[in-house]
């Protein structure tokens, strides 16, 4: 069995190991620490279990549950901490979930690729295509908060109309992307999907069908567990980090996008080492789309469905993040080409912006 397997397998022991924690009072740090190695395993399966449903479905139905999979974990652990009232968490985690991925996963994909492969290059398309919806998606998630930080709007029932029209405005742009990539141009992204499958073979041998049944139930399992073991996390998450002397904006920049992307870090190193560039830019920026144009106008709807108005009235810094990492990340790769140099750049910035919301007054 391959270590990182054996890895996996043993972080599961820490799925019942939390619960003991929870039931037997061991204190909230107990909770704390176990829970989120509990998490990061069932993360795992949980990616790996949408791609194998994906893959057996097809493009268009894949496509689809990728869309609604693809950030499970962090919409789990949103909607948990939204639902305990934990609105300021909640709303850093959106820009650190997207920090992530254009700086974290695509750095981890170019150093990784780049150590081992002098250069490596990517269809240039995948990236303006993307780049150029993150760039609009970036822009409107900004726009409440400049609205705000520009005029003396001060009303409540504005800032929250300015934000529900805001996230239907990107749900439907999410929607009509899904149609540009899954139907009228998926010949674009058909050297990622190429790649995922062995040359000659076809998506999914009809032998192996049933096992639609498989992972769908492992799907589900892991959706329900990442679901309870973030119930857990979010209980004690912000008395133990105000032990740490974490403020809530850092928690929700870094420390939960962390957690919850560990699977998406392990399938960036993956594909750039196989020199799958194609998939992984398109991987990682497709998941930065998803955060921004379907989890965080999601949980605009969702908060004010549940009692816990959230809003995209954002920390002006939250804003200049974004529109940093958007810029970087474009930058880099517009060319269509990456190595290890690019990879250490995003890393650095993603870095340097963790730095400054660590020591950001509250």
């Amino acid at each position: 069995m391959q270590p990182a397997k054996v890895l996996i397998l043993g972080l599961l022991l820490f799925v019942p190991l939390s619960v003991v924690a929870d039931l037997q009072d061991w204190g909230d740090t107990a909770v704390f620490l176990t829970s989120i190695l509990a998490i990061v395993p069932l993360s795992i399966s949980l990616s790996t279990a949408t791609e194998k449903v994906a893959l057996v479905t097809g493009p268009t139905v894949g496509g689809l549950v990728n869309a609604v999979f693809g950030n499970a974990t962090e919409l789990i652990i949103a909607i948990v901490a939204l639902r305990a009232g934990l609105v300021d968490i909640v709303q850093a985690s959106i820009t650190g979930t997207i920090l992530s991925d254009l700086l974290v996963l695509m750095g981890m994909a170019m150093l990784a690729g780049g150590i081992r492969f002098k250069e490596q290059s990517f269809k240039p398309i995948l990236a303006k295509v993307n780049g150029s919806s993150m760039t609009v998606a970036v822009v409107a998630i900004a726009l409440p908060t400049l609205v705000i930080a520009t005029s003396n709007l001060v009303d409540q029932g504005a800032i929250t109309a300015i934000s529900l029209a805001t996230a239907l405005v990107l749900i439907g742009v999410y929607g009509l992307t899904l149609l540009f990539s899954l139907k009228t141009h998926s010949y674009l992204y058909e050297v990622g999907l190429a790649e995922a499958v062995p040359a000659g073979e076809d998506a999914v041998p009809e032998g192996q069908l049933p096992r639609l049944w498989v992972w769908g139930l492992i799907l589900l399992a892991s959706t329900l567990a990442v679901a309870f073991e973030s119930d857990l996390f979010v209980g004690v998450v912000e008395k133990e980090t105000g032990r740490l002397g974490l403020t809530a904006l850092f928690t929700g920049v870094v420390l939960i996008p962390v957690i919850s992307d560990i699977a998406g870090y392990v399938t960036m190193v993956s594909l750039s080492l196989k020199n799958q560039m194609d998939l992984a830019v398109s991987t990682a920026l497709g998941d930065a789309l998803l955060v921004a144009l379907f989890m965080a106008p999601v949980l605009v709807l969702v908060g004010q469905w549940i009692g816990q108005p959230i809003d995209l009235n954002f920390n002006p810094f939250e804003a200049v993040a974004l529109a940093i990492a958007v810029m970087v990340t474009n930058l880099v790769s517009f060319s269509g080409r990456s190595n290890w140099l690019d990879g250490t750049l995003l890393l650095a910035t993603y870095l340097l912006l963790g730095v400054a919301f660590y020591f950001h007054p509250v």
